[in-house]
């Protein structure tokens, strides 16, 4: 509990204890009414001092305003009856106080749990001088600088390990409980802890610039960005709360001067007034002024916890309205990592061919090229090679071991006039010629992310009601991969620029009030990611064009994450529109009662801080999506 909380709570006990003891003091006239008086002011004097400030603004029609309007009324009341009762003004703002506590605490305890998930702002980096560590703030380290991260250290900027080999705890940036081990040679990712061994780091961004600090922003941006449903009640609050005021002032005044005037009976100006301060404690707006922020706010830092970053509540709230998912292919429903996925037709060992075809390729930098060396697996002594001859579109010829090896595609088998057996199998296809006689082919294609079926799967079950791959790959490689997966629609062999006409013709032919989302990875899906309704990047893999220009960035490239983002966001937004619905139906209809009488000030304090309480309590469950 924070100082401030203390304080209020401490007033609360003391302004409680002083109304039970006054109910006993045999105190009249003046000295009852200073006593009370007392009461009130240490438990209402900054809501008296907020009004104040608000009238002198400008701002005179808040929460504020309308009880210190409302027990102020009361106690003068109280005064110009001389009942003496005087509890049920300080009752009012003593329940309003709580009500406000429990509110400040229960925001407090939701904003600490995400800024706990989201504690991953490193606090320095260590970088070696003169034979020490020296802690240096992370802004001064520049790009290709060596730091060093031992365990139970955050690390604070992006990286590849030169030296070392650890476990790493992702779970602040991906959600994922388990741990990632790196060894030399693999990229690193700011923001994670190391937790076993010590890590030499040669940085490759700025911290600026690093995947941490891009978080934090897009977390404490995230506020900026208001929903329909927040605007809406902003709008509604500046237009309901005069209303009511002047809704009250008529309550006050019209009926006794009617009463008075034409029925020639008796104004009864105590009991019209005391309605009409009743009015104004049951119309205080908290309930929806505060519950329907909370709930956004709780739900995208829920989806943080989960690794899926929202950049804003007009996002969290577009996303429950999506009806068409459109996936870009490599790297998002695929691995966008080339292996070796078959050696068919071979006239000696798998080995033994991949040796020849992966010395031929060494002086490529093509990911084919890469795809053979990593199949290989083991180092590459060009000393064995010469002779390396690349044919444009076709493939490469050299000389290993003092044979002749072709490496290619049936282009070059032709060229070669070398007879060769075609594959079923779909992928990237290299040819293989040894000395002129054809020696068997090597398959090599994307792989497919294992939950990527699930996914497709998650997003029907989820309402989602079209799915659609657009890619840049031949026809029938994008078939297979969309046969396989599920995805009810594939357009193929397209440019960046095709993709973002055929976002563009699906925005057209769905409905109104459905949505499209599309995800993609890399820095040619930015221009679609941003003419989507809403746009969902890889953030762990992605590129940084990509991350930009989303609105939901998936930190560990998990496609499952898309259906639990939709869910997520359903979730809250149920949550939004059972908070309004509810304190609308209390709050007009305890107006009403209080109108004609029947509500009194207990009521009214029900109608106020219990549906702000119940508001509150069903707004911090968005943060549970765990489950989902």
């Amino acid at each position: 509990m924070k100082k401030k909380q203390k304080i209020t709570l401490y007033r609360i006990i003391i302004t409680a204890v002083m109304l039970v003891v006054l109910q006993f003091l045999p105190i009249t006239g003046i000295p009852r009414l200073i006593a009370y008086l007392a009461a009130y002011l240490v438990i209402g004097y900054d809501i008296l001092r907020k009004a104040g400030k608000g009238i002198l603004n400008g701002r005179a029609f808040d929460e504020n305003f309308l009880m210190a309007l409302a027990t102020l009324g009361a106690f003068f009341l109280a005064i110009w009856t001389k009942s003496g009762d005087y509890l049920e003004g300080i009752a009012v703002m003593l329940f309003y106080q709580i009500g406000e506590l429990f509110q400040s605490y229960a925001v407090g305890r939701s904003r600490k749990n995400i800024s706990e998930l989201m504690d991953i702002r490193p606090d320095y980096a260590n970088i070696e001088r003169d034979g020490r560590l020296e802690k240096v703030d992370p802004d001064e380290v520049e790009i290709g600088s060596t730091i060093i991260v031992q365990p139970g250290e955050k690390v604070p900027i992006d990286g590849v390990v030169l030296t070392g080999a650890s476990s790493l705890n992702t779970s602040a940036l991906t959600g994922e409980s388990l741990p990632r081990d790196v060894k030399a040679g693999d990229e690193i990712i700011s923001g994670c802890i190391n937790m076993t061994g010590v890590l030499t780091i040669q940085t490759t961004k700025e911290f600026g610039e690093s995947t941490v600090s891009k978080i934090l922003e897009l977390v404490e941006d995230s506020s900026s960005h208001k929903s329909r449903s927040e605007d809406f009640i902003a709008k509604f609050a500046r237009v309901y709360t005069p209303a009511v005021c002047y809704g009250a002032l008529a309550l006050a005044v019209l009926p006794p001067l009617v009463r008075m005037l034409f029925m020639g009976l008796s104004a009864q100006w105590g009991e019209w007034i005391y309605r009409a301060l009743t009015f104004l404690v049951i119309s205080c707006p908290c309930a929806l002024v505060i519950s329907i922020p909370l709930s956004f706010f709780a739900g995208i830092g829920g989806a943080s916890k989960e690794g899926i970053l929202i950049k804003g509540s007009n996002y969290l709230e577009t996303l429950s309205e999506v009806k068409t998912v459109v996936f870009d292919k490599t790297g998002t429903l695929t691995q966008g990592v080339f292996e070796v996925t078959g050696v068919h037709h071979n006239k000696m060992e798998e080995e033994r061919l991949l040796e020849y075809a992966a010395l031929a390729e060494c002086a490529s930098s093509h990911p084919i090229s890469k795809s053979l060396q990593k199949a290989y697996g083991r180092e590459i002594d060009r000393d064995r090679v010469s002779d390396i001859q690349e044919l444009s579109g076709k493939g490469i010829c050299a000389k290993v071991d003092g044979h002749d090896v072709a490496a290619g595609n049936t282009k070059l088998m032709a060229l070669l006039g070398v007879e060769y057996r075609d594959c079923p199998r779909v992928g990237t296809i290299i040819h293989m010629a040894i000395d002129g006689e054809y020696a068997g082919h090597i398959v090599i294609s994307d792989v497919v992310k294992p939950t990527a079926k699930e996914a497709i799967a998650a997003l029907k079950h989820a309402g989602v009601e079209k799915t659609v791959m657009l890619t840049g790959d031949a026809k029938r490689v994008a078939d297979q991969v969309a046969s396989e997966l599920g995805v009810d629609r594939v357009c193929s062999e397209l440019l960046p620029a095709d993709k973002v006409k055929k976002v563009e013709e699906l925005l057209a032919d769905k409905g109104s009030k459905d949505k499209l989302a599309f995800v993609g990875d890399g820095i040619n899906d930015a221009p679609v990611l941003t003419r989507a309704d809403i746009g969902i990047a890889m953030g762990a893999m992605g590129s940084d064009a990509a991350i930009e220009a989303a609105d939901v960035v998936l930190m560990d490239d998990d496609p499952m994450k898309i259906a639990k983002a939709i869910k997520i966001s359903r979730k809250c937004i149920g949550i939004v529109y059972q908070n309004i619905i509810f304190a609308l139906v209390v709050k007009f209809g305890c107006l009403a009662l209080g109108a004609l009488g029947i509500a009194n000030m207990w009521a009214a304090i029900f109608a106020d801080v219990g549906v702000m309480i119940l508001a509150v309590l069903n707004a911090i469950r968005a943060l549970r999506v765990h489950h989902l």
